[in-house]
């Protein structure tokens, strides 16, 4: 029934050093035993041998005999729980976890009953209206005892290990998340380089001091950039110093065909947004949109309702293939994974306009 190597544990307990409940099943047992001894030792006596006495000296005198009986089932069996579970901790062994608990615990309960019997005979000899149960009332009140100690200990031990695993399930979101949100920024970096290289080889033979404030622009850039990608969140002040020097880099690329406007941001420059959405969102409307003489890019940046408000003219270039929405899909999921707000995206005929949560920095 039990293989040989199965037995090299220590049955019982009182053979050897004892061990604790935490170290078995995850938490503290102390005030479970403080408590459901004495309580179940006073409940036994009128539920299982309400018929051998007479008398409130006879329930006491049962009382006691019943809190020996209680005592001995309960940390007998304790420990046996306690190191079956140790033996067998994985959720694949439960079956035959339950075989040897159920085996040890009836042996335990059939070895020492007879003897904490003798005991109690000797400390209190049955008189005074007391008189002997009978076998059944002794081994069945014992087994009932030990099933309702079994039922304790299991019950909570499962609820531990609900506990534990909802903890460790989420814990593995929060790993899956923060990878995700790492893959997410690293999108922006490639995109923003390539573009700002190009057009700094177009500068170089034309303007050499204009390429130099070209690269300090774009060092000033890319140094946020470098600095941003591991904080959640970011002050709109901080924000708004990358953005003008990322417009910088654009009205060198694009001259009087892109004009940027940023207003009413005054009140709101201590409000928190994630890093980098502007620049994703100033790529993604040149990306998408026709950027010449005579169809300027106009784009805005304000708040509005708690939101700031990112809006240009809507006048969608002629792709070969649809858009798509990877940039504004980044911009979703790295709000979605941070806070419970959603951006919203609104599109007319007229513009193509994002908001963004606005996040109260005490908040943070």
């Amino acid at each position: 029934m039990f293989a040989a190597d199965e037995l090299n544990f220590h049955f019982f307990p009182y053979f050897h050093h004892m061990v604790s409940c935490t170290t078995a099943y995850g938490y503290s047992d102390k005030w479970m035993r403080i408590i459901g001894i004495p309580v179940i030792a006073l409940i036994c006596p009128p539920v299982f041998f309400g018929d051998t006495y007479n008398d409130w000296p006879g329930y006491w005198q049962s009382a006691a005999v019943s809190f020996l009986f209680t005592l001995c089932v309960w940390e007998g069996s304790r420990q046996i729980f306690i190191r079956v579970t140790l033996r067998f901790p994985r959720v694949q062994d439960n079956r035959k976890r339950l075989l040897w608990l159920i085996t040890l615990s009836v042996l335990y309960i059939m070895l020492s009953c007879p003897v904490v019997g003798f005991a109690a005979d000797y400390l209190f000899p049955h008189g005074h209206g007391v008189k002997e149960p009978t076998f059944v009332q002794k081994y069945g009140s014992a087994m009932i005892l030990l099933l309702m100690v079994g039922a304790i200990y299991e019950s909570r031990r499962l609820f531990t290990l609900w506990k534990d695993t909802l903890l460790e399930k989420e814990q593995l979101e929060r790993a899956h998340l923060a990878s995700q949100l790492e893959g997410l920024r690293n999108q922006v970096n490639p995109h923003f380089l390539f573009n700002s290289l190009n057009t700094l080889i177009f500068l170089i033979p034309e303007d050499s001091e204009k390429a130099v404030r070209f690269v300090q622009q774009l060092s000033k850039v890319y140094r946020y950039v470098l600095e941003s990608r591991d904080a959640k969140l970011i002050s709109l002040r901080e924000e708004l110093k990358f953005l003008y020097s990322y417009i910088y880099l654009l009205h060198e690329r694009f001259g009087e065909n892109l004009q940027v406007n940023i207003h009413d941001l005054d009140e709101r420059q201590n409000t928190a947004i994630v890093p980098l959405t502007l620049q994703l969102l100033f790529e993604n409307a040149i990306k998408h949109n026709v950027i010449s003489t005579e169809k300027p890019l106009h784009i805005e940046v304000f708040s509005e309702n708690g939101h700031l408000v990112v809006r240009n003219n809507f006048q969608r270039k002629n792709q070969v293939m649809d858009s798509t929405g990877v940039g504004l899909q980044n911009i979703k999921d790295r709000y979605r994974m941070l806070i419970e707000r959603d951006v919203e995206v609104i599109v007319s005929q007229q513009y193509f306009t994002v908001a963004l949560p606005m996040i109260e920095l005490q908040n943070v």
